[in-house]
C-alpha cells in the first residue's frame, strides 16, 4: 500500500481521517461505494469534504493517483462525482487502484477549493503528524 507522505491524516481537532495507518491485509481494502449527499448533512462533515477535496487538489492537482492509503470511507463522499477511476476496469477494493479529480465537478462542488476569496488565508493543517514512520 502506497503511504501519500505529507498528504494530512485528518481534519485538524476532529476525527475525521484522511489516511489510514496500514493496510488490512486479513480482509483486503475497503471497497470504494458512492455515497449520497444530501443536503441537511452536519456543517462539519460538509467541512470534511471540503478540506479533503483541498488537500487532493493540492497533493495531487489534475494528475491520476493511486487510492493508496486515502481512507476509503471519506474517498466514499466524492467518488463517483468529483473523485472518478483513472482506469478501465477499476476495481474500489484495491489500494493499487488509480483515481482522478473531476475538475470540472469538482470546481462547482467546492468552489471555495478552486478560486478562494483573495483575502483568505490558506487552509491550516496544523500540526498533526501522527503517520507512521514505517
Amino acid at each position: 500500500m502506497l503511504k501519500h507522505r505529507g498528504f494530512p491524516g485528518r481534519l485538524p481537532n476532529t476525527d475525521f481521517q484522511f489516511t489510514i495507518r496500514r493496510a488490512n491485509l486479513k480482509e483486503g481494502a475497503t471497497k470504494i461505494i458512492r455515497r449520497e449527499r444530501f443536503k441537511d448533512r452536519k456543517a462539519m462533515d460538509r467541512r470534511a469534504d471540503t478540506a479533503f477535496m483541498a488537500a487532493l487538489w493540492a497533493h495531487f492537482g489534475e494528475d491520476p493517483f493511486e487510492r493508496g492509503n486515502l481512507d476509503a470511507g471519506r474517498l466514499s463522499w466524492l467518488f463517483g462525482r468529483e473523485v472518478v477511476p483513472a482506469e478501465d476496469p477499476f476495481d474500489p477494493s484495491s489500494y493499487e487502484a488509480l483515481l482522478k479529480i473531476d475538475v470540472a465537478r469538482a470546481r462547482a462542488a467546492f468552489p471555495e477549493v478552486f478560486d478562494p476569496p483573495a483575502d483568505a488565508p490558506a487552509f491550516d493543517w496544523g500540526d498533526d503528524d501522527d503517520e507512521d514512520q514505517a
